[in-house]
């Protein structure tokens, strides 16, 4: 378990090991990273744009036979 002696002596060796401005200069970076992230989630949240309502009319023919016809034919060659 984490005392909170065990936090000063780890907190007094990055210091001694990256130094003021290194971890500054860190926590600065992990800062912006947050901020970048949260507003990426908070542009997320838009719903999506509407979707046309107008229906495409297609024209066609319409022959004889039906699907099951034509896999027959497909399948015996």
């Amino acid at each position: 378990m984490l005392s909170w002696t065990h936090i000063i002596v780890v907190a007094a060796l990055v210091v001694l090991l990256f130094g003021r401005g290194k971890v500054s200069d860190l926590m600065g970076d992990v800062a912006k990273g947050i901020k970048s992230f949260k507003k990426g989630l908070a542009e997320d949240d838009t719903p999506p744009p509407a979707r046309p309502t107008d229906a495409k009319i297609i024209e066609g023919t319409v022959t004889e036979g039906s699907a099951s016809e034509a896999k027959d034919k497909v399948a015996n060659g």
